[in-house]
């Protein structure tokens, strides 16, 4: 697995990289596989948090004169909502306000006003369509407004701080082997964020709101050891080449909270590389499950049903738990059925190992460039092309691209363009 870009080293520059980039962006988090240094550039879609600068919603109970004037306030409100999602009544407007609030308050009744999440959505979405004319931007799907820009996509989701101390109280409370106290806190301290979104088939998801703990989940994630790291891994390729879901009926964010379940529920201890196994078709397990029973808890919000959310038929719910039993019952040999690993398996191990330190020195070489990109670029979003460091990053890629397919013709390869070869080895 560590040879295949999943090891703590890899993961440990990947988050770096990731970390330094948000820094440089100031109102955007990077979510998901990405911050938890997962997949390496173009393996998956980049998840990405568009912060509204300015603005807090809080839990009932909150104290309001805590938020300094300047702050757009708005107050949680969970009543008629789904577990986990909640509405917006508002509360203040600050001295700048902000657009995406103004224009998106509707009346509640009795003189109240709530803030529509269609209407917040459609008008970042004109706003990405107007002014990013440099990406293709893509169909909204769920509360997330994707685009892509050339290999890379990146799944954005407008967001609004939460202040929610009862909520993560609660989760907090729960009797645990995992995470350890220090981790708690510092996961409560996080808060959460509203995301414009409501749950399918409730009444008025108009104005409905999802509660989400991005950046709690990538510390938890970030804290988790390498072998509860790696189940989570092998649990989604499997999904993804064996089950193969079709319209995200399993996504790996269900499969993220399967894993997250398992480390608070037993002692860490028992997690090693002897036990990976186990603990592998321990998460089938209660995936199974969940896939027959339709539920399974959100890890920070139990009272919410993931499976709820999940567009699943009868036949395809049969099929999948016979497929999950039968991978279940075929034990460990179940992992040569997933392409990367039996590639690595069946390959001469010197050749392999040469080629893991060329992808690994191509993507970080890569994630650099674009770091150096948001740091020095100007009001055009262009860098100086003499800059020695941007010469020498460009010089590595290009030496490395010719190696890797200097090797590939020594071996009677006919592949020649190093573009595809590019975005081959970053995947």
């Amino acid at each position: 697995m560590d040879i295949l870009g999943y090891g703590p080293d890899i993961r440990k520059k990947r988050k770096d990289i990731y970390k330094e980039w948000d820094e440089l962006q100031v109102y955007q988090i990077t979510a998901g596989s990405k911050a938890e240094g997962l997949t390496s550039a173009c393996e998956s879609d980049r998840d990405c948090i568009m912060v509204v600068p300015n603005t807090v919603c809080l839990e009932d109970g909150v104290d309001k004169s805590i938020i300094p004037g300047h702050i757009n306030l708005f107050e949680m409100n969970i009543q008629s909502c789904n577990a986990g999602y909640c509405r917006f009544l508002f509360a203040r407007l600050g001295p700048s306000g902000h657009p995406s609030i103004t224009h998106s308050l509707c009346g509640a009744g009795y003189g109240k006003c709530l803030m529509s999440s269609e209407r917040f959505l459609d008008l970042f979405r004109e706003y990405r369509r107007s002014r990013l004319t440099y990406v293709n931007n893509h169909a909204r799907a769920g509360p997330s407004l994707p685009h892509s820009h050339g290999l890379f996509k990146v799944d954005n989701v407008q967001a609004i701080r939460c202040y929610c101390p009862g909520i993560l109280k609660k989760w907090a409370s729960r009797a645990r082997h995992w995470p350890s106290p220090d981790i708690v806190e510092k996961v409560i301290a996080m808060g959460a964020f509203v995301t414009p979104i409501g749950c399918k088939g409730s009444a008025n998801n108009h104005v409905k709101w999802r509660i989400c703990f991005n950046t709690s989940e990538t510390e938890l994630v970030n804290n988790l050891n390498d072998t509860q790291v790696k189940i989570y891994v092998i649990l989604k390729m499997i999904v993804n080449d064996v089950l193969k879901p079709q319209s995200k009926e399993i996504t790996s964010y269900v499969l993220k909270n399967i894993v997250l379940w398992l480390a608070e529920n037993n002692p860490q201890t028992l997690f090693h590389s002897g036990s990976m196994f186990h603990f592998l078709f321990e998460g089938f397990d209660i995936l199974r499950t969940a896939i027959s029973v339709r539920q399974l808890p959100y890890y920070m919000i139990p009272e919410r049903n993931l499976m709820a959310e999940r567009e699943l038929d009868d036949e395809q719910q049969c099929v999948w738990v016979r497929s999950i039993t039968d991978m279940i019952n075929e034990g460990p040999r179940i992992i040569m059925r997933l392409k990367k690993i039996s590639q690595a398996v069946e390959c001469h191990p010197v050749p392999v190992l040469w080629y893991s330190r060329m992808r690994t020195e191509l993507e970080m070489l890569y994630l650099e460039s674009n770091n150096r990109h948001h740091r020095f670029s100007d009001n055009t979003g262009h860098v100086d092309e003499n800059d020695p460091i941007v010469k020498a990053i460009d010089k590595r890629i290009s030496e490395i691209l010719r190696e890797v397919l200097l090797r590939m013709q020594l071996e009677e390869s006919s592949f020649n363009d190093a573009n595809k070869l590019f975005a081959m080895m970053l995947s």
